[in-house]
Order: C-alpha cells, then structure tokens, then sequence
C-alpha cells in the first residue's frame, strides 16, 4: 500500500468510492474541481492501480477542514484510514497547517474511536448536519504546533 498525492487517474476511482460509503456522495466533477483548488489537499492510498481509500482537504489561513475520509470495504481493517489521516496531517505540517477539523455521524463508534486514538477531541456538535439520513455530527478537532 503506498499513499501519493490525488491526481486525474484517481478521480473516477475515488468518485465510485463516494458512491459505495456515502449516502450523499461527491460528483465526479466536484472531486475534479479539489485538483485545481489551491486550497485543497487530497492524498489516496493505492493498491496496485486501486485505489483503496482516500482523505481530502482544504486549508485557509492555517486551519484545515477534512472534507471526506474513505476507505473500500475490501480493505477496512487494516489501518489505512489512520495511515491516510496520519500522512495528511504530517503534509499539513509542511503546509503551515496547525490544526484539523472534521465532522463525523454522531452515531459513528468506529470512526470516533479511530479519530480519539488519533489524538481527536470533540469540540462541539451540529444539530441536523447530516442528511439521508438525517443526523447530528460531532466536530472534533487535532492542533500541533508548526
């Protein structure tokens, strides 16, 4: 399993693996669009050609927002989101990035768990984030110094 920067190749790939986690998931032309926002900061983590999972991102002024964590059912299990969450906040850290921030389903054990072992605090909710369906999301936020 190696992990590189998002590119073109990756796009179709990673919009097939919105489909799959997401009830709500990205377009094809959205996940494009990150390729050419300065802002964003996307890595996958391959498996040969496949991608097995992905992270994107995008930072302003030295605060970074996760925007979608993913990993394929085929290859849960075997530490790649945390490897994927791990190497982007390493990049951030070059990026002059000194925090990150997610929201997570409230009902997401699994994904708290991973989060919190991560270092991960919740530092407030968002009442009806979610749709489809319909659920609160927890914000939880890591800082580092830079």
């Amino acid at each position: 399993m190696t992990i590189v920067k998002m590119n073109a190749d990756h796009v179709s790939q990673i919009a097939e693996l919105e489909k799959i986690c997401f009830s709500d998931p990205w377009s094809v032309n959205s996940i494009a669009s990150e390729l050419e926002n300065k802002l964003a900061h996307w890595l996958v983590a391959l498996e040969g050609e496949t991608v097995a999972g992905y992270i994107g991102s995008q930072t302003v002024m030295g605060e970074t927002d996760m925007m979608n964590v993913a990993v394929h059912p085929d290859f849960r299990r075997n530490g790649i989101a945390q490897d994927l969450v791990n190497q982007l906040v390493e990049d951030l850290k070059t990026l002059e990035s000194h925090c990150l921030t997610l929201e997570v389903r409230a009902s997401n054990a699994p994904a708290i768990t991973l989060y919190e072992k991560l270092g991960f605090a919740q530092i407030g909710r968002r009442k009806n984030y979610y749709r489809n369906p319909r659920e609160d999301a927890l914000i939880l936020r890591k800082e580092w110094e830079i």
